[in-house]
């Protein structure tokens, strides 16, 4: 089974669909014990631009959002162990709709691209919150960073707006959602 999963992991192609509909992310649940592929899974950072820039074609006629989940230590700050990560991920991935994007963004960043407008993805950002502070790994919370996709904003400025909300969320403190809105008022 263990080979059968390795040559799935090195066959599949996360870039194309939602994490959560992968026959390997299925595959990995189901085997307990096995959660060390979880991250790895997770299309990366640079995957995530360009699946930005495909949504960010559509963004007029279907609005999308970029979700930044970020984690966060109550308890020490040290880096979180690899397996509570794969917790994280997991139940991230168990908890995203159908048509929702899962990737990796940082160390401890999790990308969600909702199909939903900015000020809805607010609501789709406190449940994902939740899902982390459920996940049981002790001391760990979550807060989120929301940035809408538009056709005359750049992957990566749409991502660097993003992380600016989240870093802000951060520096208040763990539960909070902070979404972009372009000024200072």
């Amino acid at each position: 089974m263990v080979a059968g999963l390795n040559r799935a992991v090195r066959d599949a192609d996360t870039s194309v669909m939602p994490i959560a509909a992968t026959p390997v992310a299925d595959e990995v649940r189901s085997l307990p014990g096995l959660h060390a592929a979880a991250v790895s899974l997770l299309p990366t950072r640079a995957t995530l631009l360009d699946r930005i820039a495909e949504e960010t074609a559509a963004a007029d006629v279907s609005p999308a959002a970029l979700v930044l989940v970020g984690l966060l230590r109550r308890d020490t700050g040290w880096p979180l162990p690899g397996d509570h990560l794969d917790q994280v991920a997991a139940a991230l991935s168990a908890n995203v709709r159908g048509d929702d994007w899962l990737a990796r963004s940082g160390p401890t960043e999790f990308a969600v691209l909702l199909g939903a407008a900015a000020h809805h993805a607010e609501t789709a950002a406190d449940r994902l919150l939740e899902v982390v502070a459920g996940t049981g790994v002790p001391g760990l919370t979550a807060c989120a960073g929301i940035a809408g996709l538009s056709p005359d904003t750049s992957p990566s400025e749409v991502h660097r707006r993003a992380t600016l909300c989240l870093t802000a969320a951060r520096s208040i403190g763990g539960g909070r959602v902070i979404r972009y809105r372009g000024t200072r008022r």
